[in-house]
């Protein structure tokens, strides 16, 4: 079965969150309906007695995390009073006492939930809580930005069979905000897969026919400030939206200009069009 890109953040975080927590077991899952999430990560786990447990929102300690909507945590799991006991038997085979739970929550909706454990009873800190929720909050990120993306994708796609006379401006639109998003995303693969993305929208068959594909090679903050151009905005603008000083924009827009021998500021966005830099 082909590895999905949330099971790699999701392998990714746990590892995390075991590392910054110094816990020797971490799990976790994401919701694929509002109320359950299936425990599918395992890190440090003796036996697979929890892969595959279905947790119900309000049961255990997973469920109690996901109807809050914040991190809960127990000293020892199996005598703990305000947590219900539906996964008793699973928590024992696994010899796990001390637990805290954190809930991934993007836009105010619960995704998934990440655990960490101890095999022995013991009161866990603010750091080790701290860093459990450092670890959600990767997986938080790279969940919004794949939304974000889907999203942009989404809307720049005309219905099929359906072909709007401004469908095409809308697939530029989603070109731009997706080479403004590329920059603040941290973690390299995800960037990169933000780009590709980008990639695919900038070669794909557009309203000009004689394009000339990899004819020129422009910088990534090249490409990106032309995006902002090609939308209308100004250095100052694309400056904001990129997070850029507007010298070093007009620095990176003077360069692009140079290598696709455009005069003016239409020439180099028509020009990158022409070679496939711009859909």
């Amino acid at each position: 079965m082909p590895v999905t890109d949330e099971a790699v953040e999701m392998r990714a975080a746990l590892l995390r969150l075991r590392r910054t927590t110094g816990l020797p077991v971490a799990f976790g899952g994401l919701l694929h309906d509002t109320r359950q999430l299936r425990i599918a990560e395992l890190n440090g786990a003796a036996t697979s007695a929890l892969r595959g447990l279905a947790i119900c929102r309000g049961n255990g300690l997973g469920g109690r995390s996901m109807a809050l909507s914040r991190p809960c945590a127990v000293a020892d799991y199996p005598a703990a009073r305000h947590i219900s006991h539906e996964y008793d038997a699973a928590v024992a085979a696994e010899g796990l006492h001390s637990m805290v739970a954190v809930p991934v929550v993007v836009r105010r909706k619960v995704r998934g939930v990440l655990y960490g454990a101890l095999r022995h009873p013991l009161v866990l800190g603010d750091r080790v809580l701290d860093a459990a929720v450092a670890a959600a909050r990767d997986v938080e990120q790279a969940l919004a930005v794949r939304d974000e993306v889907q999203r942009l994708l989404a809307e720049a796609r005309p219905p099929v069979g359906e072909h709007r006379p401004g469908a095409w401006e809308s697939v530029r639109e989603a070109h731009g905000a997706l080479r403004a998003l590329a920059p603040r995303i941290a973690d390299p693969a995800l960037r990169g897969e933000l780009l590709d993305a980008c990639g695919r929208l900038a070669t794909a068959a557009g309203p000009d026919a004689s394009r000339v594909v990899g004819g020129v090679s422009l910088a990534p903050r090249e490409v990106d400030v032309l995006s902002c151009v090609a939308a209308g905005a100004t250095n100052a603008a694309a400056a904001e939206r990129l997070g850029l000083r507007p010298e070093t924009v007009k620095a990176y827009l003077r360069s692009a200009m140079r290598k696709l021998g455009a005069h003016s500021r239409g020439e180099a966005v028509a020009a990158a069009r022409r070679n496939g830099l711009l859909p």
